[in-house]
């Protein structure tokens, strides 16, 4: 399994190589000087193996050169990459993701049915993958549906909060399974960066923006203010001395 190279990780393995390269390059020198001093009058150095051995030395220098630009490159696009993800901010996003955090009390999911199921049920795990609660689904309809785990274990056990869950859908349509996902969505209200992967902040779940599926302008919820309240009164008592009426 290849892993993801970060900046860190890169600096790290650039300085390393440097150092290598800064004693191999001490050493080769101090050969090469031992070499020309004590050589054969009779039979000299040749002139072609030492450019060769020179030339060696200066390709390692360019590599690291190279890997110094692909350094800067990395940070560049991570920094980027951060940059991008604060526009998903103010926003409310829908993300492929199961898992988030059982605060006061509650933790929220949402698990979409690609078609009615004649039977659904869902799983509540732990971090250890440990199942903790089961129950039916609250809706076999296709769609997308909502549902609000209320902390409690099926044996009727509070768990405090803080702790990471995820959910786990399993839908039948008699003996077919039914395809179903977990969902989170809400509001996108900060951004953070781990290894050099943005992430989201949705409720009380940490998503990868890679995971995100949906995203959509939020919608203020309308309120009648006072502004509103005094435009109405202002309007009646303009009606009620409408010339028009007073002379009716």
């Amino acid at each position: 399994m290849v892993d993801a190279i970060t900046t860190n990780t890169a600096v790290t393995r650039t300085d390393q190589a440097r150092t290598s390269l800064a004693s191999n390059f001490e050493t080769f020198l101090s050969l090469l000087t031992a070499q020309l001093r004590n050589q054969d009058p009779l039979s000299p150095l040749d002139s072609n193996e030492f450019t060769a051995q020179l030339t060696q030395m200066t390709g390692v220098e360019q590599q690291l050169l190279t890997n110094d630009l692909l350094t800067s490159l990395l940070a560049a696009q991570q920094g980027a990459g951060l940059n991008g993800a604060t526009n998903y901010i103010g926003k409310d996003a829908t993300a492929a993701w199961s898992v988030t955090k059982l605060e006061d009390g509650k933790a929220n999911w949402s698990y979409e049915l690609g078609a009615s199921a004649s039977e659904a049920t869902l799983q509540v795990l732990d971090s250890t993958g440990k199942v903790v609660w089961t129950g039916a689904a609250p809706s076999r309809t296709t769609g997308t549906h909502d549902f609000v785990w209320d902390g409690k274990t099926t044996a009727g056990g509070q768990l405090p909060d803080g702790g990471v869950y995820s959910l786990k859908v399993v839908a039948k349509n008699g003996t077919a399974t039914v395809d179903s996902q977990v969902l989170t969505r809400g509001r996108v209200t900060g951004v953070e960066m781990y290894d050099g992967v943005p992430y989201l902040t949705i409720g009380n779940s940490i998503v990868p923006v890679s995971s995100v599926i949906g995203l959509d302008e939020a919608v203020a919820a309308q309120t009648a203010t006072d502004d509103t309240d005094d435009e109405s009164l202002a309007a009646q008592i303009a009606s009620a001395l409408n010339p028009l009426k007073l002379l009716s």
